[in-house]
């Protein structure tokens, strides 16, 4: 089986999510939206191949939001038409922070400013906890989503909906891909300065749930079979 990874930038990768559905026997093609050199100037041209090429497809997070194609420019609307051709040809989503709300958004539902601003470990509230478990989940984001037409809410916390199931798609506002590689690159990336603006204990950041793995896991296993029926 083959997955599309879509990395809308350099500092972020599939993590456990990959590691995971490489252990179930995905092979990972990955697209990066925005090379390292353009990481100031994301505004790229993308060339994304045909989500009907793959059995599944997972977009990650990014820095940016959905709605600021000021900054982002034209390949955010190409990947709309990406994830909602894949849902019409019920090829199963698995969208992450950006990629949650780039797939509400291609569906029929808003990205707009949350109230809050998550950041580190928090728990969440889940109806359906053996498909998403209460956490706590790392957060960081600034933006939510609502969730689309068709679709079905599971999860929510203060800032707004975490988890919504549509079809044989699944998005979560959280990121159970982190690794400590990946929240090291982050900070490294512009988050430290961030997190400190916003008075937040940058060494706590860096802290990882001894079980964090284990989760990713469990929200893998369980997204493939009981939502994208793979």
């Amino acid at each position: 089986m083959r997955a599309l990874i879509i990395r809308h930038d350099h500092h972020s990768h599939a993590g456990y999510v990959g590691a995971r559905l490489a252990e179930r026997g995905f092979v990972p093609h990955e697209v990066t939206v925005v090379p390292e050199r353009r990481f100031h100037s994301p505004d790229v041209r993308v060339d994304f191949p045909r989500p009907t090429d793959f059995d599944l497809v997972v977009s990650l997070g990014a820095p940016w939001s959905v709605y600021d194609t000021a900054t982002i420019g034209t390949w955010i609307g190409e990947e709309l038409a990406l994830l909602a051709e894949a849902v019409r040809a019920d090829v199963p989503v698995l969208g992450i922070c950006f990629g949650a709300q780039a797939l509400a958004a291609a569906l029929g539902g808003r990205v707009e400013r949350a109230p809050r601003f998550e950041l580190g470990w928090h728990p969440i509230a889940s109806d359906e906890p053996t498909l998403i478990s209460p956490g706590p989940w790392y957060q960081w984001h600034f933006d939510r989503f609502t969730v689309p037409p068709g679709g079905r809410e599971i999860a929510r916390s203060a800032a707004g909906p975490q988890a919504y199931v549509v079809g044989r798609s699944l998005g979560v506002q959280f990121h159970p891909e982190v690794t400590p590689g990946i929240v090291a690159a982050w900070l490294a990336g512009g988050g430290a300065v961030q997190a400190r603006e916003l008075g937040l204990d940058v060494a706590a950041l860096r802290r990882m749930e001894p079980d964090a793995r284990e989760r990713a896991d469990a929200l893998v296993d369980a997204f493939l079979a009981d939502v994208a029926k793979l």
